[in-house]
């Protein structure tokens, strides 16, 4: 493990260096999960850059998603369609632990960074492949994005309403979900190096990732029809609902969480009756229930239901994202850190995402402008001012 250490606040993943050639969200993000532990993050960006920093932002010459899928990176560009800039990320891999990208499958060979090439170079090398549907099959050079396989893998078609038309998740589930287990994968190729001393390559795909989400229902038995219920919303009283002001999310699934609904709303006649007394049978006659408990909920507003709910029913008014940077419980846990950056000043983002009690990580600090340390790192490497300059009048560099 080669990255630099990073003394008393080093993290599990400290002395690990990881280049992360990948664009997008599941593998930079999966990268800066690898940050949060302590490990090095070289983020290695073509001449263009990321295509998330182009993405919508109301920020002046930054994007919000960028921002805050890459903290904890020190950045630097390459041309590696010319040959000192393969040449330069040659001299990073031989020293490197870790390497990421999310390139088609066959696009690292004609780069000249595949698997085999990069592993004769560093055999200790984890090599970790991001791809939209995986390494084979017919399907396996599509471009893969992630409500392009929600849609595909049934995510959305169960997401909508019984009758109703497929509906997206928004938030990028899949890329994230993706990214987490990215990390995972390469935590425990690490943890087997140790062993073994080789490394390997991991390959992460979109597709394993959205069926993975959905183990739950990915399900079918032998002797049993294909097209069966597996719908695993509870239905009925479970759900968001109107309140006098704002939506309340409640959870009503066992008898106890019942019971303390029917309480505290006024409707303990439900409470024990033998026509609702499962999630069964509630879902079932969710059309005589539903008129009654919305007729009871528009006595308050959501806070103030959710206030007296407290313990005894698991609910939450539903908030804006924006509400998460101040709410209590956030603020308790230290979720969110101000880091700085050299366009926008400063901005606040999520600090980390494990908390490690005997090794916990590096401070974080914000994403890489584009090429922002291609200077200190190509020094690190041993090439200096003059020999950078030419770098750049070649377009090898930025």
């Amino acid at each position: 493990m080669n990255g630099k250490p990073t003394g008393t606040s080093a993290g599990p993943l400290a002395g690990v260096r990881v280049l992360d050639l990948s664009a997008y969200i599941a593998g930079p993000y999966g990268c800066t999960l690898l940050a949060d532990q302590g490990a090095e993050i070289l983020k290695i960006e073509p001449p263009d850059g990321d295509n998330l920093r182009n993405y919508p932002s109301t920020l002046s010459d930054e994007s919000r998603a960028f921002l805050g899928v890459n903290r904890s990176k020190r950045g630097l560009v390459l041309d590696l369609k010319k040959p000192q800039g393969l040449a330069l990320l040659l001299r990073l891999v031989r020293d490197a632990d870790v390497l990421v990208h999310n390139f088609r499958p066959s696009v690292p060979r004609r780069l000249g960074i595949d698997f085999d090439t990069l592993q004769a170079l560093n055999p200790r090398l984890i090599y970790c492949a991001v791809t939209g549907y995986g390494e084979t099959g017919p399907m396996r050079e599509k471009a893969g994005y992630d409500q392009v396989l929600q849609t595909m893998t049934g995510m959305c078609a169960l997401q909508g309403k019984p009758g109703g038309p497929p509906e997206i998740l928004y938030g990028s589930v899949v890329d994230y979900y993706a990214a987490a287990l990215l990390a995972g994968g390469v935590s425990s190729a690490l943890y087997e190096r140790e062993k073994s001393g080789l490394g390997q390559q991991v390959s992460i795909s979109l597709l394993r990732s959205a069926l993975a989400m959905q183990s739950a229902r990915l399900i079918w038995a032998d002797g049993e029809p294909l097209d069966v219920g597996r719908d695993m919303r509870s239905g009925g009283v479970t759900g968001i609902h109107p309140t006098r002001d704002g939506h309340l999310y409640i959870s009503a699934n066992t008898a106890r969480f019942w019971s303390a609904l029917c309480e505290k709303t006024g409707l303990t006649d439900l409470a024990a009756h033998p026509r609702y007394d499962t999630v069964k049978k509630r879902a079932t006659h969710a059309a005589e229930l539903i008129p009654r408990l919305h007729d009871a909920l528009g006595h308050k507003t959501a806070l103030e239901w959710e206030t007296l709910f407290g313990d005894e029913v698991p609910c939450a008014a539903a908030r804006r994202v924006e509400e998460m940077f101040e709410h209590p419980q956030v603020t308790a846990e230290d979720m969110i850190a101000r880091m700085p950056h050299p366009v926008v000043g400063h901005y606040r983002g999520l600090s980390r995402s494990i908390l490690f009690d005997r090794t916990p990580g590096p401070a974080p600090f914000g994403a890489p402008t584009l090429g922002q340390h291609t200077d200190d790192l190509l020094n690190e490497l041993g090439v200096d001012s003059a020999a950078i300059a030419r770098l750049r009048q070649e377009g090898a560099v930025r």
